[in-house]
């Protein structure tokens, strides 16, 4: 597989980001593209925010106004992408991740906070990648296959819980 530049950024100040999650972070990114068979240099980025900054993205690009626990932004489309011109590389999109929900989920289904970023992570990714389960059925099932496969490859199987709410 090319090279992937995960840009990582914290825009939030509710929780403290623990240590090792940016590189848990890139290895759920660089799974996703490796799983997926994806062989070309592709940058992403992922931004940390609190529950009241994604309730604003949610409100203003899904017409949903409630907090959510990530937002994805594709920048392509039938694999079709934006390149960037100085590196060659696939723009996949960005990754907006609530940091306070991640905390929350993580509380509520009793899971690592590791396991939870790794899931919010992987589940954004293969919504760049052009997986969607919005309408439910075999396409939601397929993505969820594919999000286990990942997270297990990652050493990070689901235990008890699996999460099936609203994105």
């Amino acid at each position: 597989m090319e090279s992937v530049k995960v840009i990582i950024s914290n825009d939030q100040k509710t929780v403290k980001i623990p240590t090792g999650i940016r590189l848990l972070i890139r290895r759920c990114c660089h799974a996703v593209l490796e799983e997926e068979n994806f062989e070309l240099p592709a940058e992403v980025s992922v931004t940390f925010v609190d529950n009241a900054r994604i309730r604003e993205l949610n409100r203003e690009h899904r017409n949903i106004d409630k907090e959510t626990d990530v937002l994805s932004f594709p920048l392509g489309e039938d694999g079709v992408y934006d390149v960037n011109h100085d590196t060659g590389a696939k723009l996949l999109g960005d990754i907006v991740i609530s940091a306070e929900k991640a905390f929350e989920q993580a509380e509520l289904y009793n899971h690592s906070i590791k396991r939870e970023i790794g899931f919010l992570t992987v589940h954004s990714m293969l919504h760049l990648l052009g997986y969607d389960h919005e309408q439910g059925g075999i396409e939601e099932v397929h993505m969820r296959e594919k999000e286990e496969t990942v997270l297990t490859h990652l050493g990070l199987k689901r235990d008890n819980s699996y999460y099936m709410g609203d994105e």
